[in-house]
């Protein structure tokens, strides 16, 4: 057993210490002065509007879902993302500042779902078919929520002249959003099963590898620290939630429906990973200071080492996977 709870904490920080080094590393590089409030902001921009749209298409547009398709299963994660929305949704209101909420309720319940769902689910079974039919399940809402509260709760919203105009403006937001873009085009491709020329397929997975590594980046040079004074409380609470509370609650609801294997893994990244940094990357985009968003990055992957290595090695011992 001591062998076992070993393996699971060294993959589990093999799979999470590096994501934390290159925040680490972004902020050296911002004290180092080699970037800038400027060109981090580009960086961000160019990592939302093109990258992640190519890494989706990676994952998603190769998966083949006809073969794999689980309805009871992608309902549940439906479900589970809903209520974990309700949920981030009445915790936001412990924070007084109504502009910060939106980052509240998007960090405490997007995970790093597309980024780091299919990598974790390969890491054990060798394939990630369950790994993306979650992410069809789940990563669509995460985004239509995400633009939905990033504008209302949006610290220039009030330039906005009236209710129709917002609206119009959010459901811009989210046709146009690359990541749902990346996720519709990735699906459609998969279904009409279009072959893939290996220069396209070379030119994406270019692409697609640049999106974890510079958005972490990115984030890492923005965040100040002088900036999260203040903010530790609310942010423990955000990780508290993200990392066990949600696990707490559905992982023995989906035991009790039967899932095991590769689909109570998927679930498990679903409920329990941190926070995406494209939580970041569209606060930012969306007109907020992205401190509470950034902070909780940072803890959130910091903290899923041990806590992904305690909700595994649980299942791991009830011989559910």
């Amino acid at each position: 057993m001591k062998k076992l709870f070993v393996e699971n904490l060294m993959f589990s920080l093999n799979a999470t210490v590096p994501i934390f080094m290159m925040m680490i590393f972004g902020w050296f590089v911002r004290k180092a002065d080699l970037l800038d409030k400027h060109s981090t902001a580009q960086i961000n921009k160019f990592v939302f509007r093109t990258l992640l749209l190519a890494l989706l298409f990676m994952d998603l547009s190769t998966a083949d879902f006809r073969a794999v398709w689980d309805t009871k299963f992608v309902v549940f994660c439906i479900t589970a993302t809903l209520i974990s929305v309700g949920i981030a949704f009445i915790y936001s209101f412990v924070n007084k500042d109504k502009s910060e909420r939106g980052e509240i309720i998007q960090a405490s319940y997007r995970s790093s779902a597309a980024i780091l769902g299919i990598a974790f689910v390969k890491n054990i079974y060798g394939e990630a078919a369950m790994a993306a039919l979650m992410i069809v399940g789940t990563v669509p809402i995460y985004n239509i929520i995400a633009v939905v509260t990033l504008s209302l709760t949006s610290p220039d919203k009030n330039n906005v002249k009236s209710g129709k105009t917002l609206f119009l403006n959010t459901l811009k937001g989210i046709v146009t959003n690359p990541i749902i873009l990346g996720i519709a085009v990735g699906i459609i491709w998969s279904l009409l099963k279009i072959p893939q020329p290996v220069i396209l397929s070379k030119s994406v997975s270019y692409l697609a590898n640049m999106a974890t590594p510079l958005s972490l980046i990115a984030l890492g040079a923005s965040f100040k620290f002088e900036d999260a004074k203040g903010k530790l409380p609310v942010t423990l609470g955000i990780v508290f939630i993200k990392l066990v509370l949600f696990c707490g609650i559905f992982l023995p609801i989906a035991v009790k429906l039967g899932f095991r294997g590769e689909k109570l893994i998927a679930i498990l990244v679903m409920l329990g990973s941190a926070t995406t940094g494209s939580c970041f990357v569209m606060s930012r985009n969306f007109g907020h200071k992205g401190t509470i968003t950034a902070f909780t990055v940072m803890l959130t992957t910091l903290c899923s080492a041990f806590t992904l290595t305690t909700w595994l090695f649980i299942l791991k011992s009830l011989e559910y996977i």
